[in-house]
């Protein structure tokens, strides 16, 4: 069965178009528009008129790519900042104005599960385990080892904390201490709720996880293939969140397997992702290319 699933965030937008058969997911197209639909929504609370129109220009092109594949079934999931915007009906409009179909404004749990189921699958590693996608508005936590069992939403993010206190280029050591601050609150409330450090195995996701993966391994340009499912130690992980962290943008720009979108947000994604590590107690992080897009797609055949 052919379907489209696409995965509108805070930071970026991606569509996967896949063959699914019973567990095994074989990919047709995947790819990604930063398109920074979240922009200003902490501080303002509403989708800006550019980002949505920024938004609009990138499912107008993945609405071509899925017509061309023939598809038989589309499903697109609004995340963090649709959830968060006073105007997220105009978002929704232009959504169905584009791809014919109405965008799902799922909540923070709906989005961890769909992530877990994304990125266990195929998983080797022993459970249970505890899952974080580490998103541009927020980051969700989930742990459970067949099916999910418990899971959180929280408000951090890694364009969500940039806006929020990284206003230097590179930030300063106030800033730092600031984000720091707000971010294990977070962390330490979410592996509560989830009973996260109980878990054996910890799964990283999105592309602040892939990025820093690909940073730790030192690999001279982006490679998924040696990405998913490689571990990263938690000493990899510190030490490429300072270097980025004391970099300007510009210097991170240079970098082979940055992305350019991702540039500006990457040091505040790295250090949520550090602070993961350092308040789970886990040692390691698998970085997994499989998350929120291969859970919608897996979904739509178990509706079909």
């Amino acid at each position: 069965m052919r379907v489209a699933a696409i995965d509108c965030g805070t930071n970026a937008v991606r569509l996967l178009i896949a063959d699914v058969e019973g567990d095994r997911l074989t990919d047709v197209l995947r790819t990604m528009e930063i398109v920074r639909l979240g922009e200003g929504v902490d501080r303002t609370g509403m989708l800006s008129p550019a980002a949505i129109e920024r938004t609009r220009v990138a499912l107008v092109g993945y609405a071509a790519e899925i017509k061309r594949s023939e598809a038989v079934a589309v499903r697109m999931c609004a995340t963090s900042a649709s959830r968060d915007a006073s105007n997220a009906q105009e978002f929704r409009d232009m959504v169905r104005g584009v791809l014919g179909v109405d965008p799902e404004v799922i909540t923070g749990e709906e989005e961890a599960t769909l992530s877990f189921l994304g990125a266990v699958k195929g998983l080797t590693a022993p459970g249970p385990f505890l899952v974080f996608d580490l998103g541009g508005g927020s980051t969700e936590f989930v742990t459970g080892t067949d099916t999910v069992e418990r899971a959180v939403s929280m408000d951090i993010g890694c364009v969500r904390m940039t806006e929020r206190h990284l206003h230097g280029d590179p930030p300063s050591a106030q800033e730092l201490a600031a984000a720091e601050k707000d971010v294990t609150v977070a962390v330490d409330t979410a592996l509560a709720a989830v009973a996260g450090r109980e878990a054996r195995t910890l799964v990283g996701l999105a592309g602040t996880v892939t990025t820093v993966a690909a940073l730790a391994h030192h690999l001279p340009e982006y490679d998924s293939s040696r990405i998913h499912h490689s571990e990263i130690s938690r000493a990899a992980v510190g030490r490429v969140t300072g270097e980025l962290l004391g970099m300007t943008v510009e210097q991170r720009l240079a970098l082979p397997v940055m992305h350019p979108g991702r540039a500006d947000v990457i040091g505040a994604g790295s250090l949520i992702m550090r602070i993961i590590l350092e308040r789970s107690g886990h040692d390691t992080v698998i970085a997994s290319e499989h998350d929120i897009l291969d859970g919608i797609a897996f979904g739509l055949t178990a509706s079909a």
